[in-house]
C-alpha cells in the first residue's frame, strides 16, 4: 500500500507543471482517481484534509478576480466619459459668420446651401462683415420670389412647360455630337422614351471616359477599347465548309488578330466550347473543325455558329470609336449600352462613364442616379432643339416617376393610371374601362383636381379658386348717404 501511495504523488507533479492557476483544480482530479482505485477507508479519512487546502484558495482567488473586476470598471468609466467629450467637440464648432447670418434672419430661413454660399463670397471677395446684413436681405428676396405660392397647381404649368415647345419638336435621328457611325435618336420620340420609362432605349450608346493612366496613352486606350466591343469569329478569319469531308476550316487573319489582341490559344478555347466538336490547330495557322457525329444538317447548325461566335468583348457593344477630346484626352464612344459589365474593365472611370439607359442606371447605380439622368437626358434632348425649359420643372416630373424607388412611366401604366380620381384617369386613356371598373368597385370621386373639375365644370381647387371671400358692402353705401 505505502507504494502505491509514493507511485500516485509521483504522478501528480507530472500533470500540474503548466500554470499556477491550473493546479487547484488538478488536485481535486487526483483525490477523486485515489478514491476509486483504492476502496480501503482509511485513505478516505487521509484526503479530506488535502481536498480542504484548496477552499481557501479559492476565496482568495474569487476576491482577487472581483477586486480586478472593479478596477476594470472604475478604469473604464472614464473612457466613456472622454469619448463623450470627443463627439461633442466637433458639434460646437460654428462658423461666426454662419451664426451671425442666422441672428439676422431671425425667424425666416434659407436653405443651408445658400447659406455656405454666401460665406464662401464673403470669404473669397474680401467683403467686410458690415455689408452682411444688406446682402443677407437682398438674398431673403430674390428666394421668396421663386418661391412656389401656396395652392399652387405646379404639375399643371410643369406638365404645360414641357409640353407646350415638345410640339416643336423635330422627329429626326441626328448624329451624336458630331461622331461618325453613331446615330442616336433625339428629338420628341427620345423625350417620349424618357417619360415613358422604356426598358431600353432604341439607339443605346454610352460615354466611356478613362482613368488618368489610359486616358493620355493610345495604346492603352485602345487595349480598353479592345475589351470591350464585341469581336465575333467572322471579324477575325475566314470560314470554310467542305462538304465532301463534312469539316469546316478556320484560316485566321495575323493583322485582325494583333489589333485585337487575341492569339490562336484564345480562339482555340473560344471555339470548343461549342458542343459536338473538336478543333484542332494546323500548320498554316488555321483550324480545323471536325464533326462528332457527321451530317449534313448538323455542318450547316455549326456554321452558323461559328460565324457568330463572341471571342472577345462584353455583350450588346457592337461598335466602339475612340475620340481624342481637347482636355480630356481619349474618350470611348460606342454603339449598344452595358453598364455593369463596362464598370469592371480596368482603365474605365467608374464615376463620369455614363449610359441613355436609364433602367440600367437604376439597376445598378440607384434610383437617385436613375432620377439625374432622367433631369440631365430630358434636358438635353430639349436644349438641342433650342427650346429653354426651366429645370425645375424636368426635376418636378422625375422626382415623381421615382419617388417609390422604381423608375414609373408617366402614362396609364404608371403615374397617371394609379390616380385616386376616376375621372382624371378617364381623361387620360381608355375612358370606358376605366369608368365601368370603377363602377364595379363603387369608388367615389372628391373633385380635388384639375381635369376632374373642369370635366364637371366647377372652379379647381387651386390657386385663385382655392380661395373663397365674402365682402360686407354696408360700409361704402353709408359713405355715399353722408
Amino acid at each position: 500500500m505505502a507504494e502505491k501511495k509514493a507511485v500516485t504523488k509521483k504522478k501528480t507533479p507530472s500533470k500540474k507543471p503548466t500554470t499556477a492557476a491550473e493546479k487547484k483544480p488538478v488536485k481535486k482530479t487526483t483525490t477523486k482517481t485515489t478514491k476509486t482505485k483504492e476502496s480501503p477507508p482509511k485513505k478516505t479519512t487521509k484526503k479530506p484534509t488535502k481536498t480542504k487546502e484548496p477552499t481557501p484558495k479559492k476565496t482568495t482567488s474569487k476576491t482577487k478576480k472581483t477586486a480586478v473586476k472593479k478596477q476594470e470598471k472604475t478604469v473604464e468609466k472614464p473612457k466613456t466619459t472622454e469619448k463623450k467629450k470627443t463627439e461633442k467637440k466637433p458639434v460646437e464648432k460654428v462658423d461666426p459668420l454662419k451664426t451671425e447670418i442666422l441672428k439676422i434672419l431671425k425667424d425666416q430661413t434659407l436653405p443651408e446651401g445658400i447659406i455656405d454660399d454666401i460665406i464662401d463670397y464673403m470669404n473669397k471677395e474680401d467683403i467686410p462683415k458690415t455689408m452682411l446684413s444688406t446682402i443677407v436681405s437682398r438674398v431673403l428676396v430674390d428666394y421668396q420670389k421663386n418661391l412656389i405660392d401656396p395652392s399652387e397647381a405646379c404639375g399643371i404649368i410643369g406638365a404645360q412647360s414641357i409640353g407646350e415647345p415638345g410640339t416643336q419638336m423635330t422627329m429626326r435621328t441626328f448624329h451624336y455630337a458630331g461622331v461618325a457611325e453613331i446615330n442616336v435618336t433625339l428629338g420628341l420620340p427620345r423625350l417620349i422614351e424618357i417619360v415613358d420609362a422604356r426598358s431600353s432605349p432604341s439607339t443605346p450608346m454610352m460615354t466611356i471616359y478613362l482613368t488618368e493612366k489610359y486616358r493620355q496613352d493610345s495604346s492603352l486606350a485602345k487595349e480598353v477599347a479592345n475589351q470591350i466591343e464585341i469581336t465575333e469569329l467572322n471579324d477575325i478569319a475566314e470560314i470554310e465548309t467542305d462538304l465532301t469531308n463534312l469539316s469546316i476550316t478556320i484560316r485566321t487573319d495575323k493583322e485582325s488578330l494583333e489589333n485585337k489582341d487575341i492569339t490562336l490559344d484564345d480562339l482555340l478555347d473560344v471555339i470548343n466550347k461549342i458542343r459536338k466538336i473538336e478543333a484542332v490547330l494546323q500548320k498554316n495557322n488555321s483550324i480545323l473543325v471536325t464533326l462528332e457525329e457527321p451530317s449534313y444538317k448538323t455542318l450547316l447548325d455549326i456554321t452558323e455558329k461559328v460565324k457568330t461566335l463572341k471571342v472577345k468583348g462584353v455583350d450588346g457593344i457592337n461598335r466602339i470609336i475612340i475620340r481624342r477630346e481637347p482636355n480630356e484626352g481619349y474618350v470611348i464612344y460606342s454603339e449598344g449600352s452595358n453598364l455593369e459589365k463596362v464598370l469592371e474593365i480596368e482603365g474605365v472611370d467608374p464615376y463620369r462613364t455614363s449610359t441613355n439607359d436609364i433602367q440600367a442606371v437604376g439597376r445598378v447605380l440607384g434610383i437617385e442616379a436613375a432620377r439625374n439622368m432622367i433631369i440631365q437626358e430630358a434636358y438635353n434632348t430639349l436644349s438641342e432643339q433650342g427650346l429653354n425649359v426651366d429645370k425645375r420643372h424636368i426635376m418636378l416630373v422625375a422626382d415623381l416617376m421615382t419617388t417609390d424607388g422604381e423608375i414609373k412611366a408617366i402614362g396609364r401604366h404608371g403615374i397617371s393610371g394609379e390616380k385616386t380620381s376616376v375621372l382624371s384617369r378617364a381623361a387620360f386613356e381608355i375612358t370606358v374601362n376605366h369608368l365601368l371598373q370603377a363602377s364595379r368597385r363603387g369608388e367615389s370621386d372628391l373633385l380635388e383636381g384639375v381635369a376632374e373639375n373642369i370635366i364637371v365644370g366647377q372652379p379647381v381647387n387651386l390657386g385663385t379658386g382655392a380661395v373663397e371671400l365674402v365682402m360686407k358692402r354696408t360700409k361704402p353705401k353709408n359713405k355715399k348717404e353722408k
